[in-house]
């Protein structure tokens, strides 16, 4: 394949990670977060944030629409929307990833119109915005598309209707009309909502907003809004994905490592499920875990579902566990149909499997991975594809980092931190 000039990590496999890594602030509790600031005039602040390519993007939209944005500290900022105009929203922007369709519940419950292209992100399947565009029909929005372009409007807060049926449980749809019902003083509820840490996080924040926000065993949640909302100071939930990562990559590179700052709430039937597999790790306390290594694991079965299921985002990495595991492993990814488009690369360094369809794959393990060139297909298969590079044998160059970049903050200097041998070069 030619690959134009770009980073890459250059992979020699082989060393278990050894040592302590700390978990950063998670990227997809920032944007909704970031995009509640646009529902106030006052000022907020924002701390842990994290130093990744898709959140330094959603500040700079900010800024372009007239956010004056400050940074107060390595990882914290202030933000003032009082001047944000929605006719301002940098559209090129917009379109490079997915979590910049959040800024239409915001603009939209403050602007009563706004026009925005699709979003952008990973290549993962469809993932159509079908399920935010019905919800904003189902609360009284008016929505036509035209040249690739969306035009929302609303009519005034009374006259919208109060009950939103989301077509399925999606995560950033629950956060769209979350944001959006932040605005009005009536009760809004939200039925097949999802509840996983960024709709926790964002609960929190609009309830410092003013914002009253009750939540459910029955994937309900119900909004009371303000038309007037205040500022806030938060800091931002540690990143579960991430923490799961380097989980994984110590099991699967034999490694023993200290995880810190790790939110393991949101992670229950991960570390549940990796402990039936027979992987050795000691919870120290609610934020900490220590992963040891591991004699044989032995797994079955690993099925992504909505929180509190294992999360989409961890499947590809418990796929690269599999092929070290003895005996078949299941992956099930019934949420996209293109999840299990890593499994290729996985295929061509050796592992043995069986692809039953788009949403289902057998791994047949122990396989000795062999290292090979190959690119990185979106931010999760990047990620699984750096374990991979771990655990084989030779040397693995990963291409379109960029992908990796966009979830990670300097991943090859915390996996350096920790013993592996991966290093980021330009290729000229």
């Amino acid at each position: 394949m030619d690959y134009m000039m770009e980073e890459k990590f250059i992979i020699q496999g082989g060393k278990p990670l050894k040592g302590e890594v700390e978990i950063r602030g998670a990227k997809n509790a920032a944007f909704p977060v970031l995009s509640a600031t646009l529902l106030t005039k006052e000022t907020c602040v924002i701390e842990n944030i994290p130093l990744i390519e898709d959140v330094l993007k959603m500040i700079k939209i900010m800024e372009q629409m007239g956010a004056e944005v400050r940074w107060t500290g390595e990882r914290a900022i202030e933000i003032n929307s009082s001047k944000v105009k929605a006719s301002n929203l940098p559209r090129d922007l917009v379109k490079k990833f997915r979590g910049s369709i959040l800024l239409a519940g915001s603009l939209l419950s403050r602007f009563k119109s706004v026009e925005m292209p699709p979003p952008g992100g990973c290549v993962i399947g469809a993932r159509p915005i079908d399920t935010h565009l019905d919800a904003f029909r189902q609360l009284g929005v008016k929505i036509s598309s035209e040249k690739g372009l969306y035009s929302f409007s609303r009519k005034s807060l009374a006259e919208n209707k109060r009950e939103v049926v989301l077509r399925e449980m999606s995560v950033t749809a629950t956060l769209n009309m979350m944001l959006f019902s932040a605005g009005f003083p009536e009760k809004t509820v939200i039925k097949i909502a999802d509840y996983d840490y960024q709709v926790q996080d964002l609960s929190s924040v609009l309830e410092k907003m003013g914002v009253e926000v009750e939540a459910n065993g029955a994937r309900e949640i119900t909004i009371s809004g303000r038309s007037k909302l205040k500022g806030f100071k938060h800091k931002l939930v540690n990143d579960p994905i991430e923490a799961g990562t380097f989980i994984v990559a110590a099991l699967a590179t034999k490694g023993e490592v200290l995880v810190k700052n790790a939110e393991l709430s949101f992670l229950d039937l991960f570390l549940k499920r990796l402990k039936d597999f027979g992987a050795d790790f000691q919870i120290l306390d609610q934020k900490t875990i220590k992963v040891k290594s591991s004699g044989k694991l032995c797994m079955d079965k690993v099925q992504s579902l909505p929180y509190p299921g294992i999360s989409s985002d961890l499947q590809p990495e418990l796929g690269v566990l599999a092929t070290q595991a003895k005996g078949p492993t299941l992956i099930h990814d019934p949420l996209f149909e293109g999840r299990l488009r890593y499994l290729d690369q996985l295929n061509k360094m050796g592992a043995n499997m069986v692809f039953c369809d788009p949403h289902r794959a057998i791994i047949y393990g122990p396989s000795q991975l062999m290292g090979i060139e190959m690119p990185s297909s979106d931010l999760r298969a990047g990620s699984a594809m750096i374990i991979a590079g771990l655990v084989a044998k030779g040397t693995t160059t990963l291409h379109n980092i960029y992908q990796i970049d966009r979830g990670y903050e300097k991943i090859e200097i915390r996996l350096q931190k920790l013993g592996a041998d991966i290093k980021r070069r330009i290729k000229t």
